[in-house]
């Protein structure tokens, strides 16, 4: 078995063993953007129409010069704003693993938009005192045909009985898979990736070493904004489970058991009449 890789197809990220590149599976969040987003065409229209309130006289003369390039400008308001929002997460990510494997920041982490976030993080270190056992590694899945990068997975001592961490790690330890999240808020999804990563088949290293699932005692989120921190359990049970490989079989019928279904057609309607006088004039 080979390391694992990433590639695109189809503009949906796919996992894949170098040794098994005939195989490619796809992502668990890629999966859960299956679920349907009702508010996420308003949120857009919102945001396209807040860049050309705020904007008018600037895309009134970028539109004399390049209609078209101002009409997609206005259109990629949401998108571009996305982007930022994930290009931000993935930095605080990089300063998340640095800090749980006590390595110093790198340069990036001193930067200004970094600094609540690691300064957050740093609260979460001290207040749970997780005792990590892996960071970014695969879940992988061929009984189910998907894999995932995980962002943790830690042993945390609790209050017996409780949900009340115990820095002092004297009480019940339990092994916590873990997402991060620096978006305005936690969302209930999270609650099937982390059931996807923890019903996979196994832990794929960096260094394509295939280790077994272990069994987790829960899950939690770890959502961190420029303003506060929150540390929340998350149920990833057989019953989310379920919900997550309806997800995946969604999955397989938008992406490929839906381009066959239509077939060619064996009757429509008719040819328009063309009298005999009319096809000798042609």
């Amino acid at each position: 078995m080979g390391k694992v890789r990433t590639r695109e197809i189809r503009q949906t990220r796919h996992y894949f063993d170098t040794e098994r590149t005939d195989i490619a599976y796809p992502g668990v969040t890629s999966i859960c953007g299956m679920i349907a987003k009702p508010f996420l065409a308003p949120w857009s229209a919102g945001m396209a129409a807040d860049l050309a309130i705020d904007s008018f006289p600037f895309l009134q003369q970028m539109a004399e010069r390049d209609r078209k390039g101002a009409r997609q400008y206005i259109a990629g308001a949401s998108r571009r704003y996305t982007d930022i929002r994930s290009d931000i997460g993935t930095r605080a990510h990089t300063q998340f693993e640095r800090m749980a494997l006590g390595l110093p920041l790198s340069d990036d982490g001193y930067h200004p938009d970094m600094a609540p976030y690691v300064k957050h993080f740093a609260e979460f270190l001290v207040q749970v005192s997780p005792q990590f056992v892996r960071h970014e590694d695969i879940a992988w899945s061929d009984t189910y045909e998907y894999a995932g990068s995980f962002d943790a997975y830690a042993y945390i001592w609790f209050v017996p009985g409780t949900n009340t961490p115990d820095p002092t790690r004297k009480g019940e330890k339990r092994l916590i898979i873990i997402d991060y999240k620096t978006s305005k808020n936690a969302y209930p999804d999270v609650a099937l990736q982390l059931s996807a990563y923890a019903h996979a088949d196994v832990v794929i290293d960096t260094d394509g070493v295939r280790h077994p699932m272990p069994t987790f005692d829960g899950g939690a989120v770890l959502w961190i904004t420029p303003d506060k921190w929150e540390f929340k359990p998350v149920l990833i049970g057989d019953d989310v489970f379920a919900h997550f490989l309806h997800l995946r079989e969604t999955f397989r019928w938008d992406r490929e058991v839906s381009k066959s279904v239509l077939r060619k057609p064996i009757a429509g309607s008719a040819a328009a009449f063309v009298s005999g006088s009319e096809r000798r004039a042609k």
